[in-house]
C-alpha cells in the first residue's frame, strides 16, 4: 500500500499556553513535542521558535537550538516556518535557514490577517519575496514546502517551477479553513479542485484549522496526499476536549491511516519520497 507522510505542527505563531497549556514553546519542549510525534509515527516536524516570552522569533540561535535538541533525539525531518508569526521582517524570517534544516515552509502569497492579535494587519509575500525565499533555499539544498492558501497561490508555484527555482518533486501543502482574508474553506469540493490544478511531478500535503483538521486530512489521505496534524493548527483532540500532546493528535492521524489500509512512511522513507538529503 501507498505510504502516508505524516507531519506534526508543534506549535505556531499565534495562540499560547493560555489557549491550551500542553503548547509547547520553549526549546526543550517542542524538542521532546517533536520526539514523541516522532514515537507515534510523524516523519516531518514543523518548527516555530519562541522566544523566553512566549513571542515568535526568527532568532537562527533559537531554531539551532531546537534542532540540535532534536537531533540528540530522533532522525525525524526536521521542516522550519519561513513565516514565523506575528509581524517579523523578510530577514527575520530568513534567517533561521542558517540553522541547516532540511526543509522549510514556503508561503505562496500575500493574505490580510483577521484574527487574532495581529488582526488587520497585511501578510506580504509578493512575487519578489517568494522567489528571493525559494533561491534561498535551493542554494541550501532545503526542500520548500510551499503553502497554498487559495487557487490564485498556484500560480506562483508555476512562477518557481518555470524559473527553475524548485527540485522534483515539488511539495505543496495545502492550508484550508484558516481564518485570513484571502484563504479558501475546508471543504472536498476545494481540495478536489486545488489538487486538480497540481503540476506534473508534485506531491500534496493538507493541513486544516480547527474542527476540519481530521476531517480534510483523512480526505487528503484518499485522495493521495499526506497528512499533517498538530496544535498549531488545531488545539482540540475532539469538540470541547483540549488536546492533551501534539502526540496525541498524531496518533489519532495515524490510527485513521491504517484503518484505511495506508502505511505509515518513517522518516528515512519520506526522504526518499521527497528527494531529501539527512542533515546534521
Amino acid at each position: 500500500m501507498r505510504k502516508v507522510m505524516i507531519t506534526a505542527a508543534t506549535t505556531g505563531g499565534v495562540h499560547r499556553k493560555d489557549a491550551n497549556p500542553n503548547l509547547p514553546e520553549q526549546p526543550q519542549e517542542i524538542a521532546q513535542a517533536a520526539y514523541e510525534c516522532f514515537n507515534e509515527g510523524a516523519a516531518i516536524v514543523h518548527i516555530h521558535a519562541r522566544d523566553k516570552q512566549g513571542n515568535p522569533t526568527g532568532d537562527p540561535r533559537a531554531y539551532r537550538e531546537i534542532a540540535d535538541l532534536i537531533r540528540a533525539k530522533c532522525d525525524i525531518i526536521i521542516q522550519f516556518t519561513s513565516a514565523g508569526g506575528g509581524n517579523l521582517s523578510i530577514e527575520e524570517r530568513i534567517g533561521n535557514l542558517d540553522a541547516n534544516p532540511e526543509m522549510a515552509s514556503l508561503n505562496m502569497g500575500s493574505l490580510i490577517r483577521t484574527v487574532g492579535p495581529y488582526a488587520g494587519t497585511l501578510f506580504i509575500n509578493t512575487s519578489a519575496d517568494i522567489e528571493h525565499f525559494a533561491q534561498e533555499m535551493l542554494k541550501r539544498d532545503i526542500k520548500p514546502e510551499m503553502e497554498v492558501y487559495h487557487h490564485g497561490m498556484l500560480r506562483e508555484v508555476d512562477n518557481l517551477i518555470r524559473k527553475s527555482l524548485l527540485k522534483k518533486p515539488y511539495y505543496i501543502n495545502f492550508v484550508l479553513g484558516m481564518a485570513y482574508q484571502g484563504a479558501v474553506a475546508a471543504t472536498a469540493e476545494t481540495l478536489f479542485s486545488l489538487k486538480q490544478l497540481l503540476q506534473p511531478d508534485s506531491i500534496f500535503n493538507c493541513c486544516a484549522i480547527g474542527p476540519a483538521q481530521f476531517p480534510m486530512t483523512t480526505l487528503s489521505m484518499l485522495l493521495g496526499g499526506n497528512a499533517r496534524v498538530g496544535m498549531e493548527d488545531n488545539i482540540y483532540y475532539s469538540k470541547g476536549v483540549l488536546a492533551k500532546s501534539n502526540a496525541q493528535l498524531v496518533a489519532k492521524i495515524v490510527r485513521i491511516a491504517r484503518e484505511l489500509g495506508f502505511e505509515i512512511a518513517s522518516p528515512d522513507e519520506a526522504r526518499e519520497i521527497l528527494g531529501l538529503q539527512r542533515k546534521n
